[in-house]
């Protein structure tokens, strides 16, 4: 098992979270933050697209479903409905683009990706106001998804360039292996709602950069977003058919998720959400054997030792689990802290969850904490809430829905809460912090590792055999050391467990998309008719360095690609 974690050094101090402000707009304090007039709701009208992308162009469809803003319930806009015939059309656009764009050279694709993430930059204010606008998280942390997403074009544009393969030497003298990686095909990738940009350019950059094509079925919450990356993955000049978007509502998810992990022109599936639906593709997809790649829900553990830095474990929980309003995979889900500082973390928790935590639109200036996805989200969170309480848990703050109403609950803390209360086994995907007591380290990692699921975990100790040791033991694929934040796009994400398979992001990333394709070749240079001068025609060797064994390149027609 291969376990990713991002380790802070835990014996400096990290900044206080900043205070409450205006960390949407540069307007002055008080002041309204701009509107915008064009398109629907204000947001810019030249990237809001509501036909389907398929072929390199928009094509309506019958069918069309409404977006709506979380925050107000308005709507947004409609958007295509595509069922199962889109669906197949556009893996047939991307089959047939797939013969000649894994054809070009890795040096262009790199520049169509560079193009991309360029392009992306230059609109990065309107793209996060298109986020905010249907997923409802703060601009601010909208911006941030913006950046975060551009940077996986960028970095795999980069990677495309570093695909190598190998060269064997076998037990036979006379024969080599030679090992080549190839795309791998069509990737059909099915994104969740919560980032609905970054989860986009993660697998879909790995995967033109490997010189594969995808059809993308974004959430029906959130497909602006997807459709605002075609349209500028078009001006960047990507191919006709190798990009490809067909956003359907939630009645017809179901059966155009079948029909993209059935269709036998599709080699690969991405998927990122919840476990349940992971396991209902998997089994799709194993009628005709697709390679998959999985993140699905987590359960994260956030450990607090005795030895930690109170403050500094303060400020890790409130950016691990308030980002998005809780909504992230790998948000703390499990806090527990050890019995000697217990009442101290709980007490300065609560502190700065008052202090820092500002419930409202995304639009508002100075909000920290947007709605929920939807109604059903806010009944989970109450849901767990109340069972907690039932059981014996304290409120220390929070606990009920929002005054706003809609969608909004209090960002909320439990005390003196227990393994066997629902918020401890499940998911809770809000903004809901419980708080467990534990005596002993090894008590710790068994609470952690009880769950059937482990994508993320976090600690806080300052005792470096502590820290060697609770990384190793942890059974997570990714883990922060004194530290809230985990994700880089140059480190490996993905989890273990029934928290999925592969990974993605950082050099790893791009083998999701790659066939290892070994080729065993006898020598041909053994008894050749060589030129008065040695050589062999066409052929020529060029020694680099003065190394021993000397290290030789081998350049000619017919052998180097």
């Amino acid at each position: 098992m291969a376990t990713c974690f991002l380790l802070r050094s835990f014996w400096t101090a990290r900044p206080a979270l900043p205070p409450p402000g205006c960390y949407l707009c540069p307007a002055p304090a008080g002041a309204q933050c701009r509107s915008y007039a064009r398109g629907p709701a204000g947001l810019p009208a030249d990237l809001l697209r509501g036909d389907s992308f398929v072929g390199g162009r928009w094509l309506p469809v019958p069918a069309t479903f409404p977006v709506h803003d979380p925050a107000s319930g308005a709507t947004l806009g409609t958007v295509a409905d595509c069922g199962v015939p889109e669906a197949r059309a556009a893996v047939r656009a991307a089959y047939d683009a797939f013969r000649s764009w894994k054809e070009v050279s890795v040096k262009e694709r790199s520049s169509l990706l560079r193009k991309w993430y360029d392009l992306m930059m230059q609109n990065k204010d309107d793209l996060a106001k298109i986020i905010t606008a249907e997923s409802g998280k703060p601009l601010k942390e909208a911006q941030g998804e913006i950046l975060y997403s551009a940077l996986f074009l960028e970095w795999f544009s980069e990677e495309a360039r570093r695909i190598y393969g190998d060269v064997i030497y076998t037990s036979a003298k006379d024969k080599r292996g030679l090992v080549l990686k190839q795309p791998i095909g069509v990737a059909a990738v099915i994104t969740p709602w919560n980032f609905p940009s970054a989860m986009i350019t993660r697998k879909v950059g790995a995967a033109l950069a490997a010189g594969c094509t995808v059809v993308v079925k974004p959430a029906e919450d959130t497909p602006y977003s997807a459709l605002a990356l075609a349209q500028l993955a078009n001006q960047a000049g990507i191919p006709p058919g190798v990009y490809n978007v067909i956003p359907c509502s939630r009645t017809k998810a179901k059966e155009v998720g079948e029909a993209l992990c059935t269709d036998p022109l599709v080699s690969k599936i991405s998927f990122t959400g919840s476990t349940a639906t992971g396991k209902i593709l998997l089994h799709h997809a194993a009628n005709s054997v697709k390679r998959v790649s999985m993140e699905l829900g987590g359960l994260a553990p956030f450990i607090v030792f005795d030895s930690a830095n109170v403050d500094q474990a303060v400020t890790g929980a409130m950016a691990s689990k308030f980002r998005n309003a809780g909504q992230t995979c790998v948000c703390a889900n499990r806090f527990l802290v050890q019995r000697g500082i217990y009442d101290s973390f709980v007490k300065k928790f609560a502190e700065a969850m008052q202090k820092s935590l500002r419930v409202g639109n995304g639009f508002t200036e100075g909000t920290t904490q947007g709605p929920l996805i939807n109604e059903k989200a806010v009944e989970k969170v109450e849901k767990h809430v109340n069972d907690a309480v039932a059981k014996g848990a304290t409120v220390v703050t929070g606990g009920k829905r929002h005054q706003s109403g809609g969608n909004f609950f209090e960002p909320t803390l439990l005390s003196n809460v227990t393994t066997d209360m629902l918020c401890i086994t499940e998911e809770t995907f809000g903004p809901l912090a419980p708080v467990v007591k534990f005596d002993k380290e090894e008590e710790a990692i068994a609470i952690a590792n009880a769950a059937d699921v482990g994508l993320a975990g976090y600690f806080y100790s300052q005792d470096p055999a502590q820290i060697w040791r609770v990384a190793e033991q942890l059974e997570v694929g990714m883990i922060g050391v004194n530290e809230g934040l985990i994700s880089s796009v140059e480190c490996p994400f993905g989890g273990v467990k029934q928290s999925g398979l592969g990974r993605e992001g950082s050099k790893y990333g791009i083998d999701e998309y790659l066939e290892v394709k070994p080729r065993m070749l006898r020598k041909f240079w053994g008894d050749v008719q060589l030129d008065g001068d040695g050589s062999y025609p066409g052929l020529s060797i060029h020694r680099l360095g003065d190394e021993q064994p000397p290290v030789q390149r081998v350049c000619g027609k017919g052998f180097d690609s």
